[in-house]
């Protein structure tokens, strides 16, 4: 579900930060491309995607972590977006001493899968990447259950907002996540989680 006001175009990140720090714990809200997003609740098909996910980076770089889904980013061009990922790999302990909203400086890796509601196909596939690309996020893993598909976006060209390389690999494939992320995933796990 999308909220949106005529303001939201006018809004300061400052008075969506401010919102945001008074929304109830049940709802989850960003602000990218000047609008104010609500990110629906995740059923438990996706947190066990994260935490497959986590316990795979684990496994493989343990001098990482995949904080999922409480860590919000400063997204976009001139820091005018703010995004809670599904995941953020980073090196363990990053953002010790950070506030609510984190710069995106040194996450290796920002992750989505998608959810059971109408703006995914827009938020998931067209402003999360941009606005990670923008950020100069390395990598961008979305976990499409729609297309059953995991897709890796690589090399980001922030002046542009976009990734240059992005592979698709159907539900059951290695999915290599190369530098600085540097795992191999055997997604054969995920075909437990089609809709």
């Amino acid at each position: 579900m999308t909220v949106m006001t005529e303001r939201t175009s006018h809004m300061l990140v400052e008075e969506f930060e401010e919102i945001a720090s008074t929304a109830p714990e049940t709802v989850t809200l960003e602000f990218i491309n000047g609008r104010i997003e609500e990110k629906c609740v995740p059923d438990g098909d996706h947190d066990e995607i994260v935490r497959w996910l986590q316990k795979r980076c684990m496994q493989h770089r343990p001098d990482l972590w995949l904080y999922a889904g409480e860590r919000g980013l400063k997204v976009e061009a001139y820091r005018k977006g703010r995004a809670r990922p599904d995941g953020v790999l980073a090196p363990d302990g990053h953002f010790s001493g950070h506030g609510e909203w984190s710069d995106p400086e040194g996450v290796l890796m920002a992750v989505e899968v998608t959810s059971r509601d109408g703006d995914t196909d827009r938020r998931d596939r067209v402003d999360k990447p941009a606005a990670y690309a923008a950020a100069g996020i390395p990598v961008y893993l979305l976990v499409d259950r729609d297309a059953c598909a995991v897709i890796v976006h690589t090399n980001p060209a922030p002046k542009s907002g976009c990734y240059l390389d992005i592979h698709r690999a159907p539900f059951g494939e290695q999915v290599v996540l190369p530098a600085p992320v540097g795992i191999t995933l055997d997604s054969d796990v995920l075909k437990n989680y089609v809709r």
